[in-house]
């Protein structure tokens, strides 16, 4: 690798300040900001079907609901380069103050929003906020505590994604119960005040001899290729199929640019984005290891939601308070995770968390419409356990492998690899369930009028509503056992996937000579 600039300990702009006095309250407004973000990435779902409710919402479409949902990860997956570029740049504590501006000024416009559109331009501008802030946010504890504290800190800032899925749906559920939907975006202004003040006062400035030239060039074909190939896989999890030239176009020039992108960084001297860190094999097995994690993950929740919800019953919120499970077991093994990799070695409790998670995915295949709650919940529970053992000590072994002042630009791809595993997971395997539960339904759709099989087709949730207008409770039973087939389906596909995930972890994390 080529010289890159490290960090100097005298005065100067362009210096970096050290020997922080109180380090922990640095990590702290970091962590709260993280929060932030993520919050805004799940308090969404538990507000979707008041969104469709012309009357109390927006009357969106289904189509306009996921864009809303998509629009987030899809601008905050592309602009993460971006946001690490920045914060090598211009230092995290400058960035981060920004990132907060930006996403709490855009979630006060979605507040207000009179329809689907600006909805969805709003969520996109606020996902272009958690860009910024993701990236500052772990340079900071990656850097800030002392180096032996600092698994410790990226431990507790990984646990920060557990919060945010506890938090989510519940406080979603609690403010639309009292409050205009406009609410579980007014919430960001309160929190991003605070975070705000805490940068002000306890994270000191974090700059670089060498401060890296912008290339905007560079930024430019990462962000667009990213964003294309991200759209691409949205658009083949929805109506037009993986074989749909508007999923197969958007793909391949996502791939085409992305590709450009890497060949003109690798030919520069002092590239924006120094896509050599890839090099570092903990790095590059890490970043894919997290990817295919995330990819089940995402997936996994995406149809648990909808069989809470549709199969058991249950409430919005009640469903939300059960999958608060996977959340409390994420913060466990995060915390957990320093304990035991000291026990077995990074390697091997990795590979350990990550067949822990991937058994509770395949778990699914053995759920009915009479499995008890309380399995449901001990599942969740484990699941999270086991994942939040892997994304904490892969996370710290990643930022240790890089160089000092490229940490921002590694913090932009291990953020990245949350929301684009996400988007990848809920588009293939929600591909996969919907092709799965129309083969399933279709002897049920005989003596059906035409515009209430195309309904029926379109989903488990449709199907109930024709089969209640209708009268025919007999429909509402093939939508669940339709639902419960594809649902196994999916299961085997994200059991298989997630396992995969192994293979980098042995391959890449041998232990140091």
């Amino acid at each position: 690798m080529s010289s890159l600039p490290e960090p100097v300990t005298a005065g100067g702009e362009d210096h970096a300040v050290t020997g922080v006095p109180r380090p922990w309250f640095a990590v702290a407004v970091a962590v709260l900001a993280q929060t932030l973000v993520l919050l805004d990435n799940t308090i969404l779902n538990i507000a979707l079907d008041t969104l469709a409710d012309p009357v109390r919402g927006l009357g969106a479409s289904s189509a306009e609901l996921a864009w809303a949902v998509a629009s987030y990860s899809l601008v905050f997956a592309a602009g993460g380069f971006a946001g690490g570029a920045l914060a090598d740049r211009y230092g995290p504590r400058r960035v981060l103050i920004g990132g907060l501006l930006v996403l709490a000024g855009s979630a006060t416009v979605a507040a207000f929003s009179v329809n689907a559109t600006e909805l969805i331009v709003t969520r996109a501008f606020m996902g272009a906020g958690g860009a910024l802030i993701t990236p500052a946010t772990l340079a900071v504890v990656s850097r800030h505590p002392p180096a032996a504290a600092r698994t410790r800190a990226i431990a507790i800032w990984a646990s920060s994604g557990g919060v945010a899925v506890a938090l989510g749906p519940v406080a979603g559920g609690l403010l639309l119960s009292h409050f205009h939907w406009g609410a579980i975006f007014l919430l960001n202004l309160p929190v991003a005040a605070v975070c705000l003040a805490g940068v002000v006062k306890l994270v000191p400035e974090l700059l670089y001899a060498g401060r890296r030239v912008l290339d905007p060039a560079g930024l430019a074909l990462s962000m667009l290729g990213m964003g294309s190939l991200v759209y691409g896989i949205i658009e083949g999890g929805g109506r037009p199929g993986w074989t749909s030239p508007l999923t197969i176009v958007p793909v391949l020039a996502g791939v085409a640019l992305l590709v450009t992108f890497v060949l003109v960084q690798r030919g520069r001297e002092r590239p924006g984005f120094d896509v050599r860190l890839f090099a570092a094999p903990r790095f590059s097995g890490g970043t894919v290891a997290l990817l295919l994690l995330f990819f089940g993950l995402a997936g996994q929740l995406f149809y648990c939601a909808f069989y809470l919800q549709g199969v058991r019953g249950l409430s919005p919120l009640a469903a939300g308070a059960v999958m608060t499970a996977a959340a409390g077991g994420i913060v466990t093994g995060n915390q957990l995770s320093p304990a035991v990799c000291k026990l077995l070695t990074v390697r091997w409790a990795t590979v350990a968390g990550i067949c822990v998670a991937a058994a509770t995915f395949g778990a699914y295949l053995f759920f009915g419409p009479g499995t008890p709650v309380a399995w449901i919940v001990l599942m969740l529970l484990v699941q999270g356990a086991g994942i939040g053992a892997v994304v904490a000590p892969m996370t710290a072994e990643m930022m240790a492998a890089l160089p000092a002042g490229h940490t921002g630009a590694g913090a932009a791809i291990n953020a990245a690899t949350r929301p684009v595993g996400s988007t990848l997971g809920v588009a293939v395997l929600g591909s996969i369930l919907a092709a799965g539960y129309r083969t399933a339904i279709l002897p049920a759709l005989a003596d059906l009028p035409p515009s209430a099989r195309d309904r029926v087709l379109d989903s488990a949730e449709s199907a109930r509503s024709v089969a209640v207008v209708l009268g025919r409770p007999g429909l509402a039973a093939a939508a669940n056992d339709a639902y419960l087939h594809a649902m196994s389906v999916a299961a085997i596909w994200t059991l298989g996937l997630s396992l995969a995930g192994v293979l980098p972890v042995i391959a890449c994390f041998r232990p140091r000579k």
